[in-house]
């Protein structure tokens, strides 16, 4: 581990060389690169020194132990030694932590796709009370919301949503909500006060950039059509709906949000572009987990992961076996222990998985 985290330092001490030259303050893209992976690597680089300090100070400590002292300073020198220790054992371990390969996506804003599933009108509250969930977590974290496409049911929920959250470190938070969840509560169409049962499905898609997925024009079929609003009926006579079909994927995205077609084109390119690229990344991921289980999982769709008991105030994490009473602060978009606790748990597993 040492040895690598001194391969980390010299880098990050030719990152800086690399920085001051002058062939590289006329290069904006080795700029953006080199300035990227130092910012990377970083807080490993600090930890790592505060290590070699605390370890240094140690042997300090310990070489004292064997000269001639008093039992009032003998007993000083033991209390240092015991907290030294402490310190470097802690250090140590986040050490191990910041040595685990970073997921490349974790800097990037999000695309989040919510639709209500099984259920159906409450099913689609439900999407829409994930939705306000979700907005209130990104606002407690400074990010912005951006709404690309809704389709809203005249109670208030949503047949389906879809936005855009840009932040630093969205995907590394929110990539965990990937999957189907399930609620347990008496609609508001229950008259009776039954307790029903509903699903809604969450996609977290990384923002592709260009450069990362490479979409040729030739292989997109363009489609227009007049946008339509609840019922089919036309909103407006202009061909401002867009519908984009990648053919080598068959993926398809229609976007009737804005008034303009350019507009709407470039929204739908957005959408295209992260579902291509969630597209290759799940199939990669796939042949990986054929090999190796991962305890928290952030591809399969279809897996059930969480639990919203309104009746008894309960959330529950099934990949993890997590369980919360706290279901009211959670939908208000107190997210945070639930999304710490899977963090935690998906680097204990990958910390299992390198020392096998």
């Amino acid at each position: 581990m040492l040895d690598r985290l001194q391969a980390v330092e010299d880098r990050y001490e030719k990152l800086n060389e690399l920085l001051s030259d002058p062939e590289t303050l006329n290069d904006s893209k080795k700029l953006r690169e080199y300035s990227k992976e130092q910012s990377d690597i970083q807080e490993t680089v600090q930890a790592y020194r505060e290590y070699k300090e605390v370890r240094e100070q140690f042997q300090d400590a310990k070489a004292m132990l064997e000269e001639k002292l008093d039992a009032e300073m003998r007993e000083m020198v033991k209390e240092e030694l015991n907290e030294l220790e402490e310190r470097m054992e802690s250090l140590e371990e986040r050490l191990k932590i910041l040595l685990i390969p970073k997921d490349p996506n974790d800097d990037k804003n999000v695309i989040m796709e919510i639709r209500g599933a099984a259920g159906g009108d409450e099913a689609a509250l439900f999407a829409g009370s994930l939705y306000r969930m979700y907005t209130r977590y990104a606002e407690t974290k400074g990010w912005k919301i951006d709404v690309m496409d809704s389709n809203p049911t005249g109670l208030g929920g949503f047949k389906e949503i879809i936005f855009m959250i840009n932040g630093n470190g969205a995907y590394s938070r929110l990539k965990y909500e990937n999957g189907a969840h399930r609620v347990q509560r008496v609609p508001e169409t229950e008259s009776g006060g039954r307790i029903h049962t509903s699903t809604a499905t969450v996609a977290v898609l990384p923002e592709a950039e260009e450069v990362e997925v490479e979409i040729h024009e030739k292989d997109i079929r363009v489609d227009t059509f007049a946008s339509s609003g609840p019922g089919g009926q036309s909103v407006n006579t202009t061909m401002s709906a867009v519908r984009l079909t990648h053919m080598p994927t068959g993926i398809v995205v229609s976007m009737q949000d804005e008034k303009s077609q350019i507009k709407n084109k470039e929204k739908a390119m957005k959408i295209l572009r992260a579902r291509v690229y969630d597209k290759f990344q799940q199939e990669a991921q796939a042949e990986y987990d054929q090999n190796r289980k991962l305890a928290v999982g952030t591809g399969d769709r279809s897996e059930r992961i969480r639990t919203y008991n309104f009746p008894q105030n309960r959330v529950t994490d099934h990949r993890i076996g997590l369980t919360i009473q706290k279901l009211d602060q959670i939908i208000e978009g107190k997210l945070d222990e639930v999304i710490d606790t899977l963090i935690l748990e998906d680097q204990s597993s990958k910390l299992q998985n390198a020392d096998e």
